[in-house]
C-alpha cells in the first residue's frame, strides 16, 4: 500500500527566505519536493489591512511526518505567526513511493 501523503503550505516574505526554507526541508528529508510561487496576499495583522508580496511554499511530504514538518517550519520561519497548514494528496502509488523514499534520512 502506498504511503499517505500531504501537501504542506506556508508563506515567506521574500524569495531568499523561501529558497532557504525549501532547501532545508529537502536536505533534512522532510519534503521530497518543494515548489515556490510568487504571490500577493491580502490579510489583517494587528488590526490593519495588509497587502504584501510573498512567496508560497508547497512541500510534498509523508503524512506521518506532519508534526516534524510543522515544527521544523515553525522553528526556521521568520514570521511571528507563520501560516503552516497541510492537506491530503491523492497520488499514484509510484509517486507516493518516490516521496516516501525521498523523505528518509539520506533520501533519493
Amino acid at each position: 500500500m502506498a504511503p499517505a501523503l500531504i501537501a504542506v503550505f506556508t508563506t515567506l516574505p521574500d524569495e531568499a527566505s523561501a529558497h532557504t526554507l525549501a532547501e532545508a526541508l529537502v536536505r533534512e528529508g522532510l519534503a521530497a519536493c518543494v515548489q515556490l510561487h510568487a504571490i500577493r496576499s491580502v490579510y489583517t495583522w494587528q488590526g490593519a489591512l495588509q497587502r504584501d508580496a510573498e512567496w508560497r511554499l508547497l512541500a510534498k511530504c509523508r503524512a506521518e511526518a506532519w508534526p516534524q514538518v510543522r515544527d521544523f517550519i515553525a522553528a526556521h520561519h521568520p514570521y511571528e505567526l507563520p501560516a503552516i497548514w497541510a492537506t491530503p494528496i491523492e497520488a499514484s502509488a509510484a509517486y507516493a513511493e518516490w516521496v516516501a523514499a525521498s523523505t528518509q534520512p539520506g533520501g533519493a
